[in-house]
């Protein structure tokens, strides 16, 4: 069958259409940061993902409309104000491009291997290609400033182990008597440094923001991320590790919105689906018990906390209903097959 005559499965709608949201939602901050940067290495790379992820939804709306699929509305312009004084620095506009090249990154490479149209698999192959560059050179120059902290490091073992299954061995192995493994250090210090940026970008919201439940919903945030932070670097010192404390980005002290109250809530929200899934990850990699423990009831905490954001951007009426397939019992009732 030509592939102009092969409808979009659901799995390429639900690609493009969040590819979409997420990505025009992304390009408000990038624009802001575009426009306030003084750091010309930061801007060079900055011009660039806002480059990319403008073509981006250029081509997801060319693929919409060659289907005759309603293109989302997203964000826009109207989102931002960038005749305020500046958020953010520009320390912390780098750590943001860093942080969303590795979701975007993750993103695409996700879907990639659920999508199955040649020109959608072209389009999320190239996609994912350009991002992992851009991805990289962030990183590079995050290394090249100083400020990329590194995950912990570990002494080399001098030889391979198997783990024995004798009970009590096996006990300790899955209990918290051992050494965090190499698997677990990683995904506690990837938590950490997650939660610390989105500290710095809910301090800033909240600096700013006017709506009072708005307010409340980003402060709830901000201790849910700080109690992250404190639960895993205790773990980290009872186990004779140093704790981890990124490299500080400030905030300035602006109290004048320079992005929508929809916008700052909808990324949160996105946040939270991002929060769920690394840590869900971070769970499966962890084998100890206490690990387990911290990982689900933060997951459960995330959850509910995802639920109130969904409620609130419902109650504003900023929530963008996603792709919805037909209700076959309202069709079956309107051509008179009621029992």
């Amino acid at each position: 069958m030509p592939k102009s005559k092969i409808p979009l499965t659901t799995a390429e709608i639900t690609a493009l259409w969040i590819t979409y949201m997420n990505c025009s939602a992304t390009i408000c901050f990038y624009k802001y940061f575009q426009h306030h940067l003084k750091d010309d290495e930061i801007k060079h790379i900055l011009e660039e993902v806002l480059g990319t992820c403008e073509d981006t939804i250029k081509s997801v709306t060319s693929m919409f409309e060659e289907e005759n699929f309603p293109v989302p509305q997203g964000f826009s312009d109207r989102d931002i104000d960038l005749t305020v004084p500046p958020l953010f620095t520009d320390v912390f506009a780098l750590s943001f491009i860093y942080r969303a090249g590795q979701i975007i990154v993750s993103h695409y490479a996700t879907y990639l291997a659920k999508v199955a149209r040649e020109d959608i698999v072209s389009f999320f192959h190239t996609k994912l290609k350009n991002t992992s560059d851009l991805y990289k050179k962030s990183l590079n120059l995050m290394l090249s400033k100083g400020i990329y902290d590194r995950p912990p490091k570990m002494a080399y073992p001098g030889s391979i182990h198997f783990i024995e299954r004798q009970p009590s061995l096996f006990e300790a192995w899955l209990g918290e008597s051992r050494p965090l493994n190499a698997f677990e250090l990683s995904e506690i210090f990837f938590t950490i440094e997650r939660n610390c940026i989105g500290i710095v970008m809910l301090k800033g919201f909240l600096q700013v923001s006017k709506d009072k439940e708005v307010k409340e919903y980003l402060k709830q945030g901000k201790k849910l991320s700080e109690k992250q932070i404190t639960a895993f670097n205790k773990l980290l010192t009872k186990d004779e590790q140093f704790p981890t404390y990124p490299v500080a980005m400030e905030v300035n002290d602006t109290t004048a919105p320079p992005f929508s109250e929809k916008l700052m809530l909808f990324f949160i929200s996105a946040s939270n689906t991002v929060g769920l899934t690394t840590l869900s990850h971070a769970a499966t990699m962890s084998m100890r018990k206490d690990l387990g423990v911290h990982y689900g009831l933060f997951i459960t905490e995330i959850m509910r906390y995802s639920t109130e954001g969904l409620s609130l951007l419902i109650k504003r009426g900023w929530m963008e209903q996603p792709p919805q397939a037909p209700d076959q019992k309202k069709l079956y009732e309107k051509e008179g097959f009621n029992e």
